[in-house]
């Protein structure tokens, strides 16, 4: 599956399935023993790697929600009614999405290194990864972002005073 067609099905759930390695899985299906699954689950588990994924069905209903109310907007509370049962009845699917993120560790790990993450994870080092992995990522990104607006402003003006010597000669 393709980027622009997991980001079609709605930008917050293609993105999270893009980034959860769903289009590899469904290209690559192989069997797993239950110990492997299992393992992968520890370390998923313990790094809180699904918390990223909370958001999606609330989100998909929020949407859902917008878009039967722009449609009939008379019908406000029913189209709240009725998409938050559905929501609730879409609910226990979680547990293949829970799968899936496990399968896509078990593609990448051997069972052994898993069970070896997994106990990385339960030490006090392992856990504070954990837990102050994702700020760490997120200002990373933020850096690398002002790094290269800063970059791109001065390639312009690079750029732009390379071209005016040249035009002046």
């Amino acid at each position: 599956m393709k980027l622009k067609s997991l980001l079609s099905i709605g930008p917050v759930v293609g993105a999270a399935l893009f980034v959860a390695g769903l289009a590899p899985v469904q290209a690559q299906e192989k069997e797993f023993s239950e110990s492997h699954i299992d393992a992968a689950r520890q370390v998923v588990t313990a790094t809180k790697a699904l918390s990223s994924f909370d958001d999606i069905l609330p989100l998909l209903a929020e949407q859902t929600r917008t878009l039967f109310i722009q449609s009939d907007p008379s019908r406000t509370q029913e189209v709240v009614d009725v998409s938050t049962e559905v929501a609730l009845k879409l609910a226990p699917r979680r547990a293949d999405l829970n799968r899936i993120i496990y399968e896509v560790w078990a593609r990448r790990f051997s069972e052994e290194e898993l069970l070896q993450l997994a106990d990385f994870y339960r030490t006090p080092l392992g856990t504070k990864l954990a837990e102050t992995g994702p700020s760490i990522t997120a200002l990373a990104i933020g850096a690398a972002r002002q790094w290269q607006d800063t970059i791109s402003t001065e390639m312009v003006a690079l750029v732009r005073e390379e071209l005016d010597k040249r035009a002046a000669q």
